[in-house]
């Protein structure tokens, strides 16, 4: 029995991508950390913020890898040498990603008092109207 997806409509041709992309986005398991929140700055800029407090600059990496946002955390253990009673702050890295639609572009990152905000800003699309001629058969 194959599998039938919403793509498979006979109205929807060309959405394979976004098929592609519902399935991996269903499959990413998220365990919640960091939280953020997604938020509508104006009709086209957005704004991801995410909760990283005891990171720094250098324990982050945002990149964009085909329409894909990805922001990356990775503390160093600094333990050496230390005795903890008890251990409740762990050294932890993350991984969190965020699917663009086409036209998001990333404008800025900002790191502030433990908060990531990410912007986003959408590109409108020039709207471009095509007349198709219609050729005749001849006999």
């Amino acid at each position: 029995m194959s599998k039938v997806t919403f793509a498979s409509h006979p109205y929807l041709l060309g959405f394979e991508d976004l098929d592609r992309l519902v399935e991996r986005t269903v499959k990413s398991g998220n365990d919640g950390y960091p939280p953020y929140n997604v938020e509508q700055r104006s009709t086209s800029a957005y704004r991801i913020t995410l909760a990283v407090a005891g990171f720094s600059e250098a324990d982050l990496a945002i990149t964009v890898e085909a329409n894909q946002l990805v922001i990356r955390g990775r503390q160093s253990d600094d333990a050496d040498g230390r005795i903890f009673l008890h251990r409740g702050i762990a050294a932890r890295q993350f991984q969190r990603n965020f699917v663009l639609a086409d036209g998001v572009d990333v404008t800025g990152a900002e790191l502030e008092n433990g908060l990531l905000h990410v912007d986003l800003e959408r590109t409108e699309p020039e709207s471009v109207v095509q007349t198709i001629k219609i050729n005749g058969r001849r006999s």
